[in-house]
């Protein structure tokens, strides 16, 4: 081979090697953080809300491995002596397991859990719960500073980021930043926390080592639930479910708003991925029951629109950015999308109502990782309904409703869309379509938000009536308050 082939050959070579290396880093990391092949040793876990357990993935099989119970059916939580391990046959006593973050060394998974008003912390090698921690009313997200120092809970019933000791976890400072935050995540190098509101419109930036607000970034509504920031340090991209937006801002002083997306009704979560083809945001957008995918441009552009299943919520790509798995509210499972070709390739059953989903690498260094796991059970079961104007085929249906079974009654929750802005309507049943004003039984009056859109919930003896075979009993139908002349009715 001539020399000068060979030196082109090489410099080639090179320029890959050095574009593939550009793009490492798996968000909350930085981007000269390593790609991190997906093996066997890696773990995606999903936050489970209704069935109160923590779901267990292998990525390298795409596989449920088992549950982490952390707490109860709602028949039990209602007990005063709920909690009791004696009583709840060794379960201690969580309700509404819902956030998660993780430890920058891959060791200990953080499961904030809402009604309870606590953080759990489990080891990722062994299953097994290491501590868990109280702090004020209605926590909301969770997540380790980059040096594993400290945890920062979003306190969203209080107006306070709640600070633990990463190595004692005993509360140690509070940061009051104003009602409701929703979630911190830092920037990368963990000079700053960024915590978004989720009841006023304002998202507060924080100096990591002073625990002082050192600026606020203005939001254009304020039910934040959800923040990431990129690897490359430079953005930080935050929704707003309550009107269907996305917001990216400077991560950076002076902290200016760069854009403002119009995402799509109940957006829910973003996360940033980074692999061969670029660095990109992903946002699930639960009423469409899709993923959008945006370029992290200064002028973010839609790239690509990925159907998934029933309400998508919580998302994390894998160490190497090529994949990203995304929890189903209402699908009861989640998915695999492959990020280079934007695909959906796989689809696992999981505990009920996910939230937040995160994806550690090397969460299991040795052994197989399968210690205090027990089998899905009845806590994967449920029952999926779909919802729109009469006529209409339930293949376009707006609205999705599970009955997640609870024992002897079923928690209803249904992802409404299609409706009017900032209007009242009441979900209920009724035994006959066709006249829907006789024995129309309610089960939820609502009102919509700025997108026409809200979860709907309700608890009772459901699956006999709604999804019996060959023929339910009763059909759900939504109607404006005070009206008996359905807008929405259950599709067959």
């Amino acid at each position: 081979m001539k020399p000068r082939l060979c030196i082109a050959i090489a410099c080639a070579v090179a320029c890959v090697t050095c574009v593939r290396n550009s793009q490492a880093g798996q968000a909350p990391f930085g981007a000269n953080a390593p790609q991190i092949p997906i093996t066997s040793h890696d773990r995606v876990y999903k936050a489970d809300q209704t069935s109160n357990t923590i779901s267990v993935y292998d990525p390298s099989s795409n596989s449920l491995l088992g549950v982490i119970p952390l707490g109860g059916i709602i028949p039990n939580i209602i007990s005063p002596l709920y909690g009791n391990p004696t009583f709840d046959s060794g379960n201690y006593g969580q309700v509404l397991v819902h956030g998660m973050g993780f430890s920058f060394d891959y060791k200990t998974l953080d499961v904030v859990s809402i009604v309870s008003n606590s953080v759990t912390f489990i080891d990722t090698a062994t299953n097994a719960i290491k501590h868990i921690t109280y702090v004020g009313r209605s926590p909301h997200e969770v997540f380790h500073t980059p040096d594993d120092s400290e945890v920062w809970v979003t306190v969203r019933g209080e107006d306070y980021v709640q600070v633990i000791d990463g190595r004692t976890y005993e509360n140690k400072d509070r940061i009051f930043v104003g009602d409701g935050p929703g979630m911190t995540i830092f920037r990368p190098d963990g000079k700053y926390g960024y915590v978004c509101s989720s009841f006023v419109p304002e998202t507060v930036v924080v100096d990591v080592k002073s625990h002082e607000i050192v600026a606020t970034v203005p939001q254009p509504s304020p039910f934040c639930p959800n923040i990431s920031a990129t690897p490359d340090g430079q953005q930080v991209w935050f929704t707003l479910k309550d009107t269907g937006k996305t917001e990216v801002f400077n991560a950076r002083p002076p902290f200016n708003v760069w854009a403002i997306l119009d995402t799509g009704p109940i957006t829910n979560h973003v996360n940033i991925v980074r692999n061969m083809n670029g660095q990109f945001a992903y946002v699930t957008v639960g009423g469409e029951n899709v993923v959008k995918v945006y370029t992290t441009t200064n002028t973010p552009q839609l790239v690509a629109t990925i159907p998934v299943g029933e309400l998508p919520h919580g998302l994390w790509p894998s160490g190497d950015g090529t994949r990203i798995y995304i929890n189903l509210e209402n699908g009861t499972g989640l998915q695999v999308i492959d990020t280079l070709s934007n695909q959906v390739i796989a689809t696992l059953p999981g505990g009920q109502a996910g939230q937040a989903l995160v994806y550690v690498p090397t969460a299991v260094p040795t052994g197989n990782g399968l210690s205090n796991l027990v089998p899905l059970g009845s806590s994967g079961e449920s029952v999926h309904l779909f919802m729109g104007p009469p006529g209409s085929p339930a293949s376009a249906a707006p609205t999705t409703v599970t009955l997640n079974n609870q024992g002897p009654i079923d928690l209803l929750e249904a992802a409404v869309t299609g409706l009017q802005p900032d209007t009242s309507y009441t979900l209920g049943y009724v035994p006959d379509l066709a006249a829907p004003g006789q024995n129309f039984q309610p089960l939820n009056t609502f009102t919509t938000n700025a997108a026409g859109a809200q979860i709907a919930e309700s608890i009772g003896v459901l699956r006999e009536l709604l999804a019996a075979t060959p023929q339910p009993e009763d059909f759900l139908v939504i109607v404006p308050a005070g009206s008996t002349t359905p807008v929405q009715v259950q599709l067959q």
